[in-house]
């Protein structure tokens, strides 16, 4: 009977310190798993923002039409980063050369220096048709001195990354490589490119790349400092699958201790993040003062082995949950991102164009209050959608509020029930108020019995189209001074909604049709949906 009981307790606390041990493992896989999780956040969140600051800079130079020293700079210098790249080696501009330009970039590159520097490699050491040669990187470091002329688009990698945002109009990642300013240094890195172009449609330029380079290390570094990891180690591949090149290394965890992967999106290329636990073999506190106290506590251990193991679950539900909100973070910060960097790109190309076509301060404030106001007021249209589809009937409305009860002229808008998505009736927004805006001062809305008349027709399932007509109003005379409502419409509304506007200045009054895609709800709808753990 003694040994008996004596067996029966041993099993008891063997059985217990296996749950304790079994409650430690979950919480750890559900700490490693928050940490998996916050860092493909952050990885992501620093790699969007840098995403839209070049986007930014890719609407910005595309509307000047080609980059000087004093516009990149001035660039750089108005995103106000005080130095915090977010991980990055800084920004930089790298056109698109022939080999004929080569002797003239190369003696524009050393105007103001003292070394010579020379595009490299040379065409006599690599022929090609083609040179992407850095022009600018900034923050000007010596560091970054050492990338300044050269040709990226020799590189396959860098040339394959180039190629894809060109094909794809969006910030693309390269793979894995050594960064020019690394000079000996063999630290892996990476670049992400946005392609700049002047025109628009079939008339469409490549003039360059603006881009920034990575530091692998350094960028996965940067990212852990927003998070608390504890010791565990982190490790960062290029490529979503197995086997992809080591990226960069955070000390902490054991070669064969438990490891939690999460796939990353960097800039439209798949990464994947290793997060690797240390293999502690010696047992937990807890077991021991339950080893040591088990044959005095046997009927306590039972109890605190129910309560452990309904801890374990309560862990796993918790981490079951962490990683649904995790998914539903990632898809509403890209959703996030994609609208934030629409409207900042177009805020930075009115901004732009409105400075150079304003003869003085006033008229540079009174014609960007009146565009941003028509951004904000199809803002309040989408607000009230919950960035849904917006009909087109209710833009029409909002951006012809200020003349619709004015009895001295007619306002007529007919059409069929057409809904848009958000970014598409922000461009339709910006267009009618510049339309309506010219009409005001110049056309039909100037003086009594003019009329406006807006109409807009299905021409397939995914395409409407919109046509404004003024009459009754003064002559539009022939020769006429070009004006930044023109160069929105035709420069950067056509831009947003891929297809060309037809903007016509007849005599009789002016007419502009515009072509505008109608697009399926799910193609742009933030779903999210939260179900929180219960305990049972």
């Amino acid at each position: 009977m003694p040994v008996g009981i004596f067996l029966i307790i041993v099993a008891l606390t063997a059985l217990s310190v296996l749950t304790i041990e079994r409650g430690e493992r979950a919480r750890e896989d559900a700490a490693m798993a928050r940490t998996a999780g916050a860092m493909s956040a952050v990885l992501e969140r620093r790699a969007s923002v840098n995403a839209s600051y070049l986007r930014a800079g890719a609407a910005l130079f595309s509307a000047q039409g080609s980059v000087d020293p004093a516009l990149f700079n001035r660039f750089v210098a108005e995103l106000r980063l005080d130095a915090d790249y977010q991980g990055a080696e800084g920004y930089g501009w790298a056109p698109v050369l022939r080999p004929s330009e080569v002797p003239a970039f190369e003696a524009d590159l050393n105007r103001y220096r003292i070394g010579d520097v020379r595009i490299r490699p040379t065409l006599a050491e690599q022929p090609r048709d083609r040179l992407v040669p850095v022009r600018y990187l900034q923050p000007d470091t010596v560091r970054n001195r050492r990338a300044l002329g050269y040709d990226m688009y020799s590189s396959p990698i860098r040339r394959e990354a180039m190629d894809r945002a060109q094909r794809m109009l969006r910030p693309t990642a390269s793979g894995s490589v050594v960064l020019a300013q690394e000079g000996g240094g063999s630290d892996p890195g990476f670049l992400i490119y946005m392609p700049v172009f002047s025109g628009t449609g079939e008339r469409r330029t490549l003039l360059g790349f603006i881009y920034s380079p990575f530091n692998a290390p350094d960028f996965l570094k940067s990212a852990s400092e927003l998070v608390d990891r504890g010791n565990v180690g982190i490790e960062l591949y290029d490529g979503g699958a197995a086997g992809g090149a080591l990226l960069g290394t955070l000390e902490g965890g054991d070669e064969d201790g438990r490891t939690v992967e999460r796939e990353v999106n960097v800039a439209n290329r798949d990464m994947r993040l290793v997060v690797r636990a240390k293999n502690d073999s010696a047992l937990s506190p807890l077991s021991m003062i339950t080893m040591l106290f088990g044959l005095a506590v046997a009927s306590l251990l039972m109890l605190v082995a129910r309560l452990l193991t309904k801890q374990a679950l309560e862990d796993q539900r918790s981490l079951n949950w962490f990683a649904e909100q995790n998914s539903i973070r990632n898809s509403l910060t890209r959703e996030l991102n994609h609208r934030v960097k629409n409207t900042l790109a177009n805020v930075l190309s009115i901004v732009a164009l409105t400075r150079r076509r304003a003869e003085d301060v006033q008229s540079f404030a009174d014609g960007l209050d009146g565009r941003i106001r028509a951004l904000s007021a199809t803002h309040d249209l989408l607000t009230q959608s919950e960035w849904g589809t917006t009909p087109i009937a209710s833009v029409v409305a909002a951006e012809l509020a200020p003349y619709a009860h004015d009895e001295a002229h007619t306002i007529v808008s007919q059409g069929p029930p057409v809904e848009l998505a958000p970014n598409d009736a922000l461009s339709l927004g910006l267009a009618l108020h510049e339309l309506a805006t010219n009409a005001s001062k110049y056309g039909a809305l100037s003086c009594e019995n003019g009329c406006v008349d807006i109409r807009w027709e299905l021409m397939s399932e995914g395409l409407a189209r919109i046509e404004w007509q003024e009459r009754g109003g003064p002559s539009v005379p022939e020769q006429r001074k070009r004006g930044f409502g023109t160069d929105l419409i035709e420069k950067i509304v056509a831009h947003e909604l891929r297809h060309p506007v037809e903007l016509i200045f007849d005599p009789k009054g002016v007419r502009c049709t515009l072509m505008v895609p109608v697009r399926e709800r799910g193609d742009f709808e933030i779903r999210a949906s939260r179900q929180l753990p219960t305990s049972r």
